[in-house]
Order: C-alpha cells, then sequence, then structure tokens
C-alpha cells in the first residue's frame, strides 16, 4: 500500500511484480493448513496474488509431485507463470523488470 500512498515513492519507484517463491517440498502441506475463521491462509493469498512464481526445491520432489503441484498452484492463480529451479537459481531476467503488477487485476482479486 505504501507504493499508492506516498506521491514520492510513485515518482522514485514501481512495483515491477510479486515474485512468490515456492517450496516444492512443503507447499502442499502449507495450502491444506486449516486456519481460524477470519484468517488468510497466507500460502494460498501469496500464490493468488504471485505475478511469478518460482517452484524451487525441484530436485527434492518427484516429477509426479511436481507435474501435481504446478496444476494445483494454476488452479489458484493461473495468471502467473511457473519457473522451476533447485536453490532458487533463476536468471535475473527472470524476476527483475518483468512489468507484472497490475493494480487493476489486484483490486478485483481484493478490494481491500
Amino acid at each position: 500500500q505504501t507504493f499508492f500512498v506516498d506521491d514520492m515513492m510513485q515518482e522514485h519507484f514501481r512495483l515491477d511484480g510479486i515474485v512468490t517463491l515456492v517450496d516444492a517440498k512443503h507447499i502442499e502441506q502449507h495450502l491444506d493448513d486449516e486456519k481460524a475463521e477470519g484468517a488468510e491462509n497466507e500460502a494460498v493469498e501469496q500464490v493468488a496474488f504471485a505475478d511469478r512464481m518460482l517452484l524451487n526445491k525441484t530436485d527434492l520432489v518427484s516429477e509426479s509431485d511436481l507435474t501435481r503441484i504446478e496444476a494445483r498452484l494454476k488452479s489458484i492463480n493461473s495468471f502467473a507463470p511457473i519457473h522451476r529451479c533447485c536453490q532458487s537459481k533463476v536468471s535475473v531476467d527472470t524476476v527483475l523488470n518483468i512489468r507484472g503488477f497490475d493494480l487493476q487485476r489486484t483490486l478485483e482479486m481484493d478490494p481491500e
């Protein structure tokens, strides 16, 4: 919210995109976490609002697990591309200057 309230921030910076690092080994248990009424599941929220997802630790799970996880992530957020990686190794071009953030799309998902 700071980016949209502070005029100086808007003048000098832009929110390029939201990059979410997803732990392939543990994401399903986090997506399945039961939360108290009124509480949000942070893992689901982070996937839902991502402009790009880095599916990390792909060396620790099987190909069939990765396929299932990717399908599940896409069911939460079909917009964001998913990039597989190990030890968070990705090209800088994958995470910088992606111009992925769209305030209107975000507000449509969650007006608050």
